[in-house]
């Protein structure tokens, strides 16, 4: 018959694994799968991602947020995927399928030029925020502060801010980074890094 001593040798080890597992996502990492086409054609539908909740968010990252009080169609915890295309105290606007940030034109190589003309139109924080009706932010001329404005890839059945306006960061799970098994290097580091070549 085991001994106390013998059952807590193997009991506390799992009971400690479990509970760094359980820090690990609620604090610095959690697994995610992407629901949908509207990151195509970076992220596909039912690819698994990470999201890292301690990044830093900056303008050309893919992010997780929590569309429940940001998208009023959404009444649960419900995640999406989206990229960050301004930051709090930007200036947006889309003219023939270009954006511009402040002014300046967003780099987009991570999507093709028919897929930056598809969808998007033209438009300013202003102009959208009237003709969608945005419940919060009407008449908005900037991101707010502590707010991100945030686009789909796949600018054509992408439902995100032009609809439903800024995503507050308190609803950010994270950012995304494609693990070491995505077998492609063009699209892991159109979602990766492509923050690092926003202007450029």
């Amino acid at each position: 018959m085991k001994t106390m001593k013998q059952i807590m040798s193997w009991v506390v080890p799992i009971v400690i694994g479990l509970l760094i597992a359980v820090l690990i996502r609620t604090f610095i990492m959690q697994p995610v799968r992407v629901d949908g086409p509207s990151m195509l054609p970076n992220l596909q539908n039912n690819e698994r991602v990470l999201t890292w909740k301690l990044a830093k968010i900056h303008r050309g990252s893919v992010v997780v947020f929590n569309a429940d009080g940001v998208d009023p169609q959404v009444s649960q915890r419900t995640y999406y995927v989206k990229r960050v295309i301004a930051v709090p105290g930007d200036t947006v606007a889309a003219k023939d399928g270009k954006l511009y940030v402040n002014g300046k034109e967003v780099r987009q190589q991570y999507i093709n030029r028919y897929q930056r003309t598809q969808g998007t139109g033209n438009w300013t924080l202003k102009s959208i925020s009237v003709q969608n009706s945005w419940l919060k932010n009407s008449g908005a001329t900037k991101v707010p502060k502590g707010e991100y404005f945030v686009l789909g890839d796949h600018r054509s059945v992408s439902n995100d801010s032009r609809y439903y306006g800024f995503v507050p960061k308190e609803k950010v799970l994270g950012v995304v980074q494609v693990g070491f098994w995505s077998g492609n290097q063009s699209k892991k580091n159109n979602v990766n890094h492509e923050w690092q070549h926003y202007f450029e």
